[in-house]
This record gives C-alpha cells, sequence and structure tokens, in this order.
C-alpha cells in the first residue's frame, strides 16, 4: 500500500517527532491538534515542546510543504493517535482522549484506510476505538466485524522513546505492531518501515498492549529499587554509586543508578 499521505493526531512529545519523522522521508503528514497555539506555532515551521534536533526537522519538513497542522483531521491514507491517556480518580484509564480522537477521525475514513493507535493504552483499548469508529461509520467495515476483509485496518502500536533521544530512539528502536487482524499488522508495519530502521515486530493487538504496559512497570520497578537502595545506604552510610557498581558485576544482576524517579531521568 501506498502511504502519500499520513495524519498524526495529537502533536505532543511522541506525535510530533513521529509526524516529522514521516515529513523527512518525503510523505505528506498532516498534524492534528486541539491546541491553537501547537497548530500555528508548528505551521510557522517552530516547536512547542523541548526535544534535541526536533526543532530542525519541523522547520524543514514545514519549509520544504511536507508538515502542516491542522485543529481537525483530513482525508489521509493512515491516521496515528498519539493523545494522553491520564488516570481518572482511583487510578481507572481516561479514555475519553482516544474515543475523541476516534470519532474525529471517522468521518473522513475511507477505504483501505489504517488507523494505529499509539497511546499507551489499556488491554483491549484498540477494540474499543475500532468501535466508536464503526458506530459513526456504518458505510464501513472494521476487523471485529470483517475480519481479514475490512474497508479499515486497525493496529496498536506504542512508543517507545526516551525525552531527550526521541529522533534517534524513533529511528533506530525496535517496534512492536499489534494488528487486529494479520492484514492489519501487516499494513502498519509497511507504513513504519518508511523510516524505522529497527526491526517492526508483528503481534495481536492486546499483546502489543500488555507488552508496553509490561515493559513501564519493569522499568517503574528498577526505578524505585534503585531509588529504594539510595535511601537505605544513606542511613548505613554506605556509598550507593559503589555498592551498585560492585553488585552489577554479577553476570545477571544490572541495577540503574538513582535518579528523580518515575517521570524523571533515571539512567544506567
Amino acid at each position: 500500500m501506498e502511504f502519500e499521505t499520513i495524519s498524526v493526531v495529537g502533536l505532543g512529545y511522541i506525535g510530533l517527532p513521529t509526524a516529522a519523522a514521516f515529513a523527512a522521508r518525503r510523505k505528506n503528514v498532516i498534524g492534528v491538534d486541539v491546541n491553537q497555539h501547537a497548530v500555528d506555532t508548528i505551521n510557522r515551521g517552530e516547536i512547542h515542546i523541548v526535544e534535541p534536533e526536533l526543532d530542525m526537522l519541523v522547520h524543514a519538513a514545514v519549509s520544504q510543504g511536507f508538515l502542516r497542522a491542522m485543529t481537525s483531521p483530513e482525508p489521509a491514507d493512515a491516521f496515528l493517535v498519539a493523545v494522553p491517556t491520564p488516570f481518572t480518580d482511583g487510578y481507572k484509564p481516561d479514555l475519553s482522549y482516544i474515543e475523541a480522537a476516534s470519532r474525529a477521525i471517522a468521518p473522513v475514513l475511507k477505504k483501505g484506510d489504517l488507523v494505529v493507535l499509539e497511546s499507551t493504552s489499556p488491554v483491549g483499548a484498540t477494540e474499543q476505538m475500532a468501535v466508536w469508529m464503526a458506530e459513526m461509520r456504518p458505510d464501513l467495515s472494521f476487523p471485529q466485524q470483517a475480519g481479514e476483509n475490512s474497508d479499515i485496518r486497525i493496529a496498536h502500536c506504542p512508543e517507545r522513546v526516551l525525552p531527550g533521544h526521541v529522533i534517534r530512539e524513533l529511528v533506530e528502536n525496535d517496534r512492536m505492531i499489534g494488528g487486529m487482524t494479520q492484514r492489519c499488522g501487516e499494513v502498519a508495519r509497511a507504513m513504519y518501515q518508511i523510516f524505522v530502521q529497527g526491526e517492526c515486530i508483528l503481534t495481536n493487538a492486546r499483546t502489543a498492549e500488555m507488552c508496553k504496559l509490561t515493559e513501564n512497570a519493569s522499568r517503574n520497578v528498577g526505578i524505585a529499587f534503585a531509588n529504594e537502595l539510595s535511601l537505605i545506604c544513606d542511613r548505613l552510610d554506605i556509598n550507593v554509586w559503589e555498592l551498585i557498581r560492585l553488585a552489577n558485576r554479577h553476570p545477571r544482576v544490572n541495577i540503574l543508578q538513582p535518579g528523580p524517579g518515575v517521570g524523571g531521568i533515571a539512567l544506567r
């Protein structure tokens, strides 16, 4: 499938770099965001977030006509949803941003389009996204209705990047692509291979969703363990840096360095 026009919905720390990466491969990219300030800033060839090298990529993409930002979706060949998924009270995932994006995309969908959810999401969110779009477009078939023969392809491909290194890691890191069907995954893989140099590994949507949550949980546990060690060593008058260096000489131990904690920067 040819992906001449790609739409990225949500132009934050993941969406904007992803849009710029596609534009750098001379694809027409439509960025969509409800934040008018972000849209205006991008259309000036500037950025509203902080990420090394991104300003140059966005400036070049806008100047060359490969990237433009809008506040509402337009027709495209593929749509990437990269919107926030915060928690509500009781630590329940808030899918309202995904729902809003799904319902905004639905009116401009056409047969053969691909929709990929990149937002970190609970298991089943990709399937729910497909349900929301199907409700609005009964004239089109979706994977939950027609399987491999669906008009619209749906997949989940979560980001796996570190802030401050997003541009490099978007290109070099492996990507796991979870299609709602095998064909959905294959079409999504073909799109990501436009700029991804890492391996694009196919799985199903639920496994991809769970894998991202597993990666985050594993990383968070490692950071928490390192920080607990730091607190204990401080009370016992032990140099935590020496302790970790010595412990990591064990062939099966790899303790992180203490840092600001989850959401901050914890370096190996």
